[in-house]
């Protein structure tokens, strides 16, 4: 049964592991030893390290990227290994990003990546019996299954079952047993804050005999005798359960010892368990994440401290082959896990519930406590941002925006950012790559509350949308406020002329002369972005950022940008994605220059790298439509009589069942098939080619 308030939960949960991930990652091994950890930072109250924007980590996607098999699978039954492992091969580009590509032998992830990729099959892939014990225990999984706890709310058996299901796509033995106790402590924490209530539970559903047992327990009868002192305990784990004993790069069974260590001298209390789990060492990120989300669905929202909170600001990155879904709010994500929890209680999901949750839009109505949905002020001096309960334009919540003692042409931007670049992170961490939110032709829309405690003229705004190469804001022109009343802002966003947009919102401009100044607060809700695409990409004015040319995910081949055109060099089967990830209709045209090979393919309607329909020049003279189901499946052909060094202009459009693939404006393909109803628009090659693409322009219908 859903628990009373499970919406909440989730969202503290789920902001928990990732407020864990980002304070233990600065101290990640093997150069953070926990004795350096200690004689450099001594007790941990806070993040050791400021970040420009938390890059992407292997923690945090294969909790978001892996429970995708609930929709493309496992949709009206429980899922099984090969459903996660099939989430492995579509949402993962090869050798970049999703997790550590260590090498074949050494990293538990990248192994079994490589099994998948040529045949073997889950659970087989994971097994000890293909990769040996010290691959198949290493603690890769325990760390990729929070979400399967979420959704499983008051459940522990079924969450131990479902994150066992996931943990066999990589790992087995005692691997896998940490899946299964971390899912349990997490669905037991729904019901309870008694830490040792949710431990008992978690214990429950692993061998009383294994080892993650035996060194839980160990732990947990040295807290029994020394309830004060937890690095007596560490040293105790270090002399008995230490890394000396367990073989590989990061072994589960140490680090079963630190979570449970840091759950029970952390005592119910979110912000010591997670410092606790830092300060004992080894793999730091990935245990304080995972005790994060137990604790934080236990303590709550109000037990995660500002300081932890407010950093994150309800966004997170992840590095998938979406560029789109790369870019997440959390407030919306923990929406999306209830409604999946609803799903497989097989309850009636709340209609509010429904209602506040649009996968294939910004939606942001501020009504979860204390969410901010990574709404941004360009000068803090001037503005501060806070959740509110005081004002609403629907619902009960709205952001407050303090403005503080503004004077005549002096302005501070309120903004979402739906496009990151790479200069606006501190490291590389995971190759993230993004495609914008955010696009010409969509409306933008929000609500905004005009509260004004001083000066002697009202507020004025503008929407207002930035480029990402350029920085050019591209402003709609100031309104005035009218005060103690609600104001609609709607525009639609202008022509960028191929360049992405990496700021939507408003130019909030005061217009009182030196006395009084604007002082008061200006409130924020039901912001949106939204409505059918129409826009160009020109390489001209993109870069290349973490690897891949901007907007695009590269998945295999060498891509650049060289005289104004994005180019591909390739001796494999090769693509390159971007767009809405759930755009339904629409047509893409692609300017390209085939330059050596016989495949030069458009894609629409890519759901990762084994789903999609691809159409274009297949093999000398002919032209040809696939559908990718985890293989190709040609579905058409006929006569073209394409010559390489030659431009053309390949337009695939999607519509319903309806495929058509034109070239140079004359239609040359028409096929109907229902397989992808929504997806990503990209190109691509199905062997050895080298191609110039010097224009793109997508248009949704």
């Amino acid at each position: 049964m859903i628990p009373e308030r499970y919406v909440e939960k989730v969202y503290a949960g789920y902001l928990g592991m990732n407020v864990g991930i980002r304070l233990g990652a600065p101290v990640e091994p093997t150069i953070w030893t926990y004795e350096r950890i200690r004689s450099t930072y001594g007790d941990i109250a806070g993040y050791v390290k400021e970040f420009k924007n938390f890059a992407a980590d292997d923690d945090a996607n294969g909790p978001f990227y892996f429970l995708r098999a609930l929709y493309d699978d496992a949709v009206d039954r429980d899922i099984t290994p090969n459903d996660v492992a099939r989430a492995w091969l579509n949402y993962a580009r090869e050798g970049i990003g999703m997790f550590w590509w260590g090498g074949y032998g050494v990293s538990t992830e990248h192994t079994a990546y490589v099994n998948l990729k040529n045949g073997i099959p889950a659970p087989q892939s994971g097994s000890i019996a293909q990769n040996g014990r010290i691959i198949a225990e290493q603690i890769g999984g325990q760390i990729f299954i929070d979400t399967w706890g979420l959704v499983n709310p008051g459940n522990p058996a079924r969450a131990a079952d479902f994150g066992e299901a996931a943990a066999r796509v990589s790992h087995d033995g005692e691997g896998v047993l940490g899946a299964r106790f971390f899912c349990a402590a997490i669905a037991k924490a729904f019901e309870t804050s008694d830490i040792r209530v949710i431990l008992d539970a978690a214990l429950a559903q692993i061998p009383a005999a294994s080892l993650y047992a035996q060194v839980s327990k160990a732990v947990l009868a040295f807290h029994a005798e020394f309830p004060d002192d937890f690095r007596a305990c560490r040293d105790m784990l270090e002399r008995e359960w230490g890394y000396d004993k367990y073989k590989g790069v990061c072994h589960i069974i140490p680090n079963a010892g630190v979570c449970v260590l840091a759950m029970i001298y952390g005592q119910g209390d979110f912000n010591r368990t997670v410092e606790i789990a830092t300060m004992c060492g080894w793999d730091t990120d990935c245990n304080a994440g995972n005790v994060g989300t137990v604790l934080g669905v236990a303590a709550g929202l109000a037990g995660i401290a500002e300081r932890y909170r407010a950093p994150i600001n309800d966004g997170i990155v992840m590095s998938g082959i979406s560029g789109y879904l790369n870019i997440l709010d959390l407030p919306s994500y923990a929406k999306e896990l209830a409604i999946l929890g609803y799903r497989l209680a097989k309850e009636p999901c709340p209609q509010p519930l429904l209602d506040g949750f649009r996968e294939d839009e910004v939606y942001f109505d501020f009504e979860l406590p204390g969410s901010t949905h990574n709404i941004r002020v360009s000068d803090p001096f001037f503005c501060r941002t806070r959740h509110s309960a005081e004002q609403a334009h629907t619902g009960s919540g709205s952001l407050e925006i303090l403005f503080d003692r503004m004077t005549r042409g002096e302005r501070s931007k309120v903004y979402y950012k739906p496009f990151y670049t790479r200069d606006e992170f501190s490291d590389e961490r995971y190759s993230p790559t993004f495609s914008p939110r955010a696009y010409s032709g969509q409306k933008v829309s929000m609500a905004l509350f005009l509260d004004q405690w001083s000066g002697n003229e009202t507020m004025g705004v503008a929407p207002y949308v930035r480029l990402a190469k350029s920085k050019r804001e591209l402003v709609q022109g100031y309104r005035k406020l009218a005060d103690q009343a609600w104001t609609q802002i709607e525009f639609e966003i202008p022509d960028t002329d191929g360049e992405l947009i990496d700021e939507v919102g408003i130019v909030l401009e005061a217009y009182s002369t030196r006395k009084p100044k604007s002082l008061g607060r200006l409130f924020l809700d039901d912001f949106r972005i939204y409505g059918k695409a129409d826009y160009t990409i020109d390489f001209a004015k993109q870069s290349v950022d973490f690897g891949c040319v901007t907007p695009f995910a590269h998945h295999h081949g060498a891509w650049s940008l060289a005289d104004g055109a994005m180019y591909l060099m390739t001796a494999e089967p090769s693509e390159a994605y971007a767009g809405n990830y759930f755009a339904k209709d629409y047509a893409v045209s692609v300017k390209l220059n085939p330059q050596s090979g016989d495949s030069h393919l458009v894609a629409v309607r890519a759901q990762g790298a084994m789903r999609g329909y691809h159409a274009g020049f297949d093999g000398p003279g002919r032209i040809a439509l696939y559908l990718n189901d985890f293989g190709f499946t040609k579905l058409a052909e006929a006569e073209f009589p394409w010559r390489l060094d030659q431009d053309y202009e390949l337009t695939f459009t999607a519509v319903g069942d309806a495929l058509t693939l034109a070239v140079d404006g004359e239609e040359v393909l028409r096929h109907a098939d229902g397989t992808w109803r929504y997806g990503m628009f990209g190109v691509s090659t199905r062997g050895a080619a080298r191609t110039y693409y010097r224009g793109v322009r997508i248009t949704e219908l």
